[in-house]
Formats: C-alpha cells, structure tokens, sequence
C-alpha cells in the first residue's frame, strides 16, 4: 500500500525527483515587485509594499487591522503581550503544536498550562479546557483567573489551527468569557482556512499569521498580527522600536522591538496574496484526491471539522498505530517522498516538561499516528 501511495503522490506532481512536504510557487509578480523595491533602493523595514500588504491582509482576512511582522514567532509574542501576558502567568494551549506557539509565551515570562486536544480537529479543546478550569482554577474578588494550587493568573488561551483546520472557536470563545481569559489565536497554518464563514485569527482579541517559506502563502520569512485598530496601533509602536512619529528626531517612549518587515519580504508577499485563492484552490483540490485514493485503504484521510472551510496546508493520515506510522515514514522517505511525523508533544521537551497540564489523551493518541503528506501547491489542479 506504501509503495502504491508513493506512486500516486508522484503521479500528482509529475515527477520521479525528490518531493518535498511543502515548497513555494513563485508564478506571479513575485519578481517584478521584489526588482521594484531594490530599484526604489526601499529595501529594508520602510517601503509602499509593507503598507500595501498589511492593507490587502487586513481585507483579505477581514480583520480591522493587520501589522506586518519579521516572522510568525515575533508575532505571536506582542500579540501575548498586547493581550495582557505578563511574568509569572499563565497561558492554556495545546502540546501538540509546534514549538513557537511555547516558545512566544516563554518570551513573555509567562508559562504554558497544557490541555488536551479534540480528535476531530487536532486543535485545543473547549471541553478539555474547561475540565481543566474546573478543577485547578477559580476568579479571585476581581475577577481574574488564578490557579488554586499557587495563585497565578490564568491570562489568557493560545490554540493553534493545526495543519490549517479551524480549532471549535465558538465553544472556546465562551470558555474564555466565563473565565475572563483572553482568546488569542495562532493561526500561522491557517491563512484562508474559515470557520462558521469567518477567517481564522479574527474571532479572538487577536490572532497570528506566518508566512515561512513552507507556508501556503510566503515572504521567505515573515508574520502578521490580526486585531481591532486600537490593539493594531500598538501593535505597530510595539514592533517599530516604540519610536514616535518625528520628522527627523529619534524619541522612543517605551521598551520596544526590531520586529519589521523588510519591504523586500512585503513585495513577495503581495504578490503571493494576489495568487492565494488559486492556491487554496488547488490544495483543496489535491486533498480531495488524497481522501478518494485513501479512501478503502487502512490510512484515515483527515478532513475539514464541521462547518469549516480548510486550506488543507498540510495533508495528514492518521495511521493505525505507531507501527504502521513508522512504516510509512520509512517507506515513503526511503523512496524520495517527503513525509513527516506530527510535532513531538510539547510537555516531553526538556523546556516544558515540568509546565502544568491535564489529560492528554487525544494528544498522545495523535502524536503516535498522524503522518504529513506532500502538500505543495499544484496549480494544475486548480483548473
């Protein structure tokens, strides 16, 4: 069954080379706007297209505001500190993640409480969240969240659209109102994935993107932070080095970070965005391909969660057992297809082995299972 399913991959991208999990597609206006900005010599973090990209993200997405940043790890980080992360909290996510979700909250001095995740979307579970809650946590006399054993503030959840599949929003959104924590989501996976028609990163206080070089979308390195337009102008003072509008002077009113965007990272990711529709449609289109292929094979074909719309940025199997998993990534690999197992769980990194968590029995069933497939964009398949 391997071996047929290598085949059927190389079917898709037409070649006996090597494929990788997930590389760009550069068939645009990438080189005509990035030549443009070294003509105009605005190459670093002041230029038209940061502006215009932040602008076209912010339409895009429908976020009130959109402040480009020098990568999705950066982003995350003010967004954490905007939503009121301090030294000494606590922020709920998800071990299975990738390690930047972690680390960014790490960043701010805060520390990461581990809870399970739901089967049907690999992203922080509401109802796992909420068992949590009640059992390790209370609001004190003004109404903040603490938790029982030690009194820290619970500030605020970080799920993660994992592999771009909506996390169960609505639900998280009212755990969090009771709680009186603030919602942020990573949605560094996610860019053009909806869910109940609206995009991710715009439903909680803010919301993250990542435009890395295996992402469907790239500026070769680059983020985005979503938000209301008060957060936003924050946002952007925070990340320009807290320097205050002046025609020539230097004043700068607050500790702050270097985390621009390069108007040569912007450029590229201008034109990627005009191609992104088609994009998406074309790894829509690959996973339906997948799924019909796989569809009477011992490999489980992971689907869209209800009422989502996914851009399927990487392709997963969930695979019998760790055996079978293994199996696959020795075949698959061996013969020149690039597959990957999902992220180590987080608690078993030296780093956050001793963080806080519950039962993470969805977590560990996946990590023993879940297996990526090539996922590039074949525009081929868009027509």
């Amino acid at each position: 069954m391997f071996l047929q399913l290598v085949e059927f991959i190389r079917e898709q991208y037409q070649t006996k080379e090597f494929i990788p999990l997930h590389a760009p597609v550069f068939t645009g206006r990438e080189e005509e706007y990035v030549l443009d900005t070294i003509r105009s010599t605005f190459v670093s973090s002041v230029g038209a297209y940061v502006d215009r990209f932040e602008s076209d993200i912010a339409k895009h997405t429908g976020a009130e505001k959109a402040i480009a940043v020098v990568n999705g790890t950066a982003a995350l980080h003010v967004a954490l500190m905007l939503a009121g992360v301090k030294e000494g909290d606590l922020v709920i996510t998800q071990s299975l993640t990738f390690v930047a979700t972690c680390n960014a909250i790490r960043y701010c001095g805060a520390e990461p409480v581990f809870v399970d995740v739901d089967l049907d979307t690999m992203g922080l579970s509401p109802a796992a969240m909420e068992r949590w809650l009640q059992d390790n946590a209370q609001l004190d006399e003004e109404g903040i969240c603490r938790a029982k054993v030690d009194a820290r503030a619970i500030r605020a959840c970080l799920p993660m659209h994992t592999f771009g599949h909506p996390v169960k929003l609505d639900e998280l959104v009212k755990v969090c109102s009771h709680w009186n924590i603030q919602l942020v989501e990573d949605a560094a996976e996610s860019l053009g994935s909806y869910y109940k028609g609206r995009h991710t990163g715009t439903i909680g206080l803010l919301g993250t993107l990542s435009f890395n070089g295996n992402k469907v979308m790239t500026t070769g390195g680059g983020g985005m932070i979503l938000t209301n337009a008060a957060l936003g102008a924050k946002a952007k003072h925070l990340t320009t080095t807290g320097k205050r509008p002046h025609p020539y002077e230097f004043v700068h009113d607050e500790v702050a970070y270097n985390y621009r965007m390069p108007n040569l990272n912007a450029a590229l990711g201008c034109a990627q965005l005009e191609q992104l529709n088609k994009f998406i449609e074309a790894k829509r289109n690959l996973a339906k391909r997948y799924c019909e292929f796989l569809k009477n094979s011992n490999l489980r074909f992971f689907i869209e969660p209800e009422d989502c719309r996914s851009n399927y940025w990487l392709n997963a199997v969930v695979c019998e057992n760790a055996d079978q998993r293994d199996d696959l990534l020795k075949t698959t690999n061996e013969n020149g297809v690039m597959t990957r197992p999902i992220w180590t769980l987080m608690n078993k990194l030296p780093m956050y082995a001793n963080c806080m968590r519950g039962d993470l029995t969805n977590a560990e069933w996946l990590e023993a299972r879940v297996v990526n497939l090539p996922s590039s964009v074949i525009l081929e398949q868009s027509q």
